[in-house]
Order: structure tokens, then C-alpha cells, then sequence
């Protein structure tokens, strides 16, 4: 018999769901969780389909959490198959998807499934938020969810997302929790002048350059147990008219913070002003909070998870914060226990994205132990 899981993973990735696209796969699936007694509600924004289906009114509310959404597939000439075309080879499953993060998608299904016929009167309530914008600016997907559930009072017991966090085989990596994303546009000002009169101004690349020195080596805060040190990162710099003989006037620096719990924004930005101000700047800066930093330390949750693939994997798995933003960093503000678990990612975003065949039998089991553990018979 063809693997379940398999097989509708590939009737997922079939789907072209470029971002914000959906590409009908909230409807598929919306359909199959209607069969399970499922409350289906699309909140949808700007373009953006968004799905919150629910089965069962009491609590605990456990929630699947995903994307159907995918990045461009690059230059079709150098997939070795349609990237929209899901072909296995040497037990592979290639497909733009497939790891990022299509297969999940499938094992939650399955795993739903798996469980409401072996518990059709189970405690609590189950539940799946779906978006298809989560890979481009995630402005109107997870996050209008989110909204609507908190005007309506409602918040969530656990949520397990499906993002891709293994490392080397399935189940050796979740993450339990992310950095935050602290970014900002720093301008230096200084006065422009001929480059051969350099007494005439005031050049602020050579001006800034001590304060971005020590910026770059600070040390912002020491982590924690699960969290590393906060970096500064420099993205890009500009400055200049494209003349070779004209010293600039200004220097734009464009940075970013990935910071842990262990700071604050408002711990960061007076660091930074205070470095700036010590090296008698003239500067503004603008600001933009892409994401506040999230935990779930061990408890119920990461108990639960680890001793599924401990079941299923016969490994024991690794807790980790490492790596960019997820939609966590919304659902966060309504679910105290959070974690992400799904296939490898080594493949995710590139040509020839791809997943182990295997992996996605055991995934939908582990998804499915952690229903058993925590909607209880």
C-alpha cells in the first residue's frame, strides 16, 4: 500500500503556491478536516488565504501551524524535474516544498487523521492554522490569525509548527524557540565637500568607521541556557554620489540585531546610542522590530515531542533557538508552549528541494504520539 502521507504530499507540492499564492491547497485540505468534524474559517487579507479550522470547544486547544506557500523555483533549466512536477529518485521526494514545507503539511494531515479515528471523542480541542504568507513579508497571514483569535479572547494551549528543523536525519533538532530580529537604518551625518579640500567638510565613512569598529565588537549580552550571544551585523553601506571627488555628505549603514532573551530592545538601543554618542556622532536612526524573541523551556511540550521521536526515531532530540524568524514569533503572543519540528532542511529553498520518503511515515507518527500525550483518552 502507497504511504497516505506520501501520497498527499505530492498532491501538495503539485500545486504551484508561489508567495502569497495558495494554489487551492487550503481548500484540499480544508475538505479532508471537514470530513473529521472540523470547523473550517478562512481569514483572508490582501490576497492572502489564511485558514483556522477547528475541531472541539474545550481545552486544551492543540494547535498544527503551518504554510502552504513556497519560495520561487529559481531557473526551471537547473531543476533536474519540474520543480511543480514531485518525482522520487533514490528515495528522495523532489519538489519545490518538499522540505520547506509541503511534507509537514501532509504528516499533520495524516497524523490528524490517524488520530481522531483511533480517538473520535477525544478531550480538548484540535486545531490548524494555515497561511500562504509566510515566506514573503508576512504582514497579512499568520498574523491576521492571530489577530482575530485575540479579539475574540482566544488563545492556545500548545502549537506545534512545521517548519523543517532537522539537521542531519529526522528528529535530531527541534526548536524551541527563536531569536529576535532588531533592524535599523543608521545615518551618519557629515559635510560635503571637494575631495582634494578635505579641511572644507567633514567626511562621515571616516567618521563612523571607530563607532562601527566597536559595535562590531561588543559584546551585547552572554546568551543563555538556550539562547547564543546577540550579534550586530552590518547588511549593506552606502554613501557617496558615485563621484571620485567628492567627499559625501551622509553615510547610510543598514544593520540588524539577532537577539536572544537575555536583552531587550530597549537594552539594545541604548548600547548602540551610547557608542554612537561616545564617538561625538552626528546620526539618526530608524528602526524596525521584525520579531520579538520567543522560549518554551522543557515542560509539557518539549517532554511530549521528545519522547516521541525518542519512540518513533530511536534518537534523542536536540533543543534549539538557532536560525532565522518563523510565524512562532506571532503565535507566540497567544501560546506560552511552542515548538517547531519537521523534516531535514538541508534542501529547503534550493533547486532541487527535496525529502527523505522515509522521513514522512515517521513524522505523521510523531505528530501523532504527541496528540496521544496530550489529548489523552
Amino acid at each position: 500500500m502507497p504511504d497516505p502521507t506520501l501520497a498527499l504530499a505530492r498532491r501538495i507540492i503539485a500545486r504551484p503556491s508561489v508567495t502569497p499564492d495558495d494554489a487551492g491547497c487550503m481548500e484540499m485540505i480544508a475538505a479532508r478536516l471537514q470530513a473529521l468534524d472540523f470547523y473550517c474559517e478562512f481569514i483572508n487579507r490582501n490576497g492572502v488565504t489564511n485558514l483556522w479550522a477547528r475541531r472541539g470547544a474545550a481545552r486544551p486547544l492543540f494547535v498544527l501551524a503551518g504554510h502552504t506557500d513556497v519560495v520561487p523555483t529559481g531557473p526551471l533549466d537547473l531543476w533536474t524535474s519540474p520543480p511543480f512536477a514531485p518525482e522520487i529518485r533514490d528515495g528522495m521526494l523532489y519538489g519545490r516544498g518538499a522540505a520547506d514545507m509541503k511534507s509537514s503539511l501532509a504528516a499533520m494531515l495524516t497524523a490528524t487523521e490517524a488520530f481522531v479515528a483511533a480517538h473520535p471523542n477525544h478531550p480538548g480541542s484540535l486545531a490548524f492554522l494555515l497561511t500562504s504568507d509566510e515566506e514573503g513579508d508576512a504582514t497579512d497571514g499568520t498574523v491576521a490569525v492571530v489577530e482575530a483569535l485575540k479579539a475574540r479572547g482566544e488563545s492556545l494551549d500548545f502549537c506545534v509548527i512545521g517548519e523543517p528543523t532537522s539537521v542531519d536525519t529526522l528528529g535530531d533538532m527541534i526548536k524551541n524557540g527563536r531569536r529576535g530580529s532588531l533592524s535599523g537604518v543608521l545615518t551618519v551625518k557629515g559635510i560635503q565637500c571637494h575631495i582634494a579640500y578635505p579641511h572644507l567638510g567633514r567626511n562621515p565613512i571616516h567618521l563612523a568607521a571607530p563607532a562601527i569598529a566597536e559595535l562590531g565588537d561588543t559584546e551585547w549580552d552572554q546568551g543563555n541556557e538556550y539562547f547564543p550571544p546577540t550579534t550586530w551585523q552590518i547588511s549593506n553601506i552606502h554613501g557617496g554620489t558615485g563621484a571620485t571627488n567628492v567627499v559625501p555628505g551622509s553615510v547610510e549603514i543598514k544593520f540588524n540585531f539577532r537577539y536572544s532573551t537575555a536583552s531587550t530592545v530597549g537594552s539594545l538601543k541604548q548600547q548602540m546610542f551610547a557608542i554612537l554618542d561616545r564617538h561625538g556622532l552626528d546620526y539618526d536612526i530608524r528602526w524596525t522590530l521584525g520579531a520579538r524573541p520567543f522560549l518554551t523551556g522543557r515542560g509539557v511540550l518539549a517532554d511530549a515531542a521528545a519522547a516521541a521521536i525518542r519512540d518513533i526515531c530511536g534518537i534523542e532530540t536536540e533543543l534549539s533557538t538557532t536560525g532565522g524568524t518563523s510565524d512562532g514569533r506571532f503565535i507566540a503572543e497567544i501560546c506560552d508552549q511552542l515548538l517547531e519540528i519537521g523534516p531535514v532542511n538541508a534542501t529547503s529553498h534550493k533547486i532541487d528541494e527535496c525529502v527523505d520518503i522515509m522521513a514522512l511515515p515517521r513524522l505523521s507518527a510523531i505528530y501523532t504520539r504527541i496528540l496521544e500525550q496530550l489529548l489523552p483518552a
